[in-house]
């Protein structure tokens, strides 16, 4: 695995989805590193990928109320524990659980272990609410999927709540979970 700089100088073969994360990236003027890898499906294959990216690599789950009228992208650190009791008091949601990979692809263009805070520029009518951990805001960088699991990107934490979530109008709400 290698840290590279930018969208790869070949885009064929790879997913649209993942390909409209570097175009939004770029248009904006975002300066972000890459690095390409085996799919990554859980927090403990992104470990290797943590110590190339040198950044808060964060979980990215999304979450719905009972009656699935309510979801939620929640990025934490990778080392917090989300609970789901704690959480659905915090935000005043009842019965929080995962959202069904329907759901992810219906809202976020994203399948189970690809999910991305870069998901929500497919949200242009917002039906997602994006909850970001007080301790994502701590790390100068954070890392994060481009839609796929087979890469990850090394982006600035300024950007992200400076630009990329204004350019898709998604506004985080802050929460506070605690590490075990």
């Amino acid at each position: 695995m290698e840290l590279v700089t930018g969208r790869p100088a070949d885009c064929a073969g790879r997913l649209p989805k993942e390909v409209r994360c570097y175009d939004l990236l770029d248009k904006l003027g975002i300066f972000y590193q890459r690095v390409d890898h085996e799919a990554a499906m859980t927090m403990e294959a992104c470990e290797a990928i943590d110590r190339i990216l040198d950044a808060t690599i964060c979980k990215n789950l999304l979450l719905c109320n009972r009656q699935r009228t309510a979801f939620y992208l929640l990025m934490l650190p990778g080392d917090k524990v989300f609970k789901t009791s704690v959480l659905s008091k915090e935000i005043g949601s009842s019965r929080l659980s995962f959202a069904p990979p329907e759901d992810m692809e219906k809202y976020l263009d994203i399948t189970p272990g690809s999910v991305s805070v870069l998901g929500l520029m497919n949200d242009r009518e917002n039906h997602v609410q994006l909850l970001m951990d007080e301790d994502v805001l701590k790390g100068e960088f954070f890392g994060c999927h481009p839609c796929i699991n087979t890469s990850s990107l090394r982006i600035a934490t300024r950007d992200l709540t400076q630009k990329i979530l204004p350019a898709i109008g998604h506004a985080p709400r802050i929460v506070t979970l605690a590490k075990e």
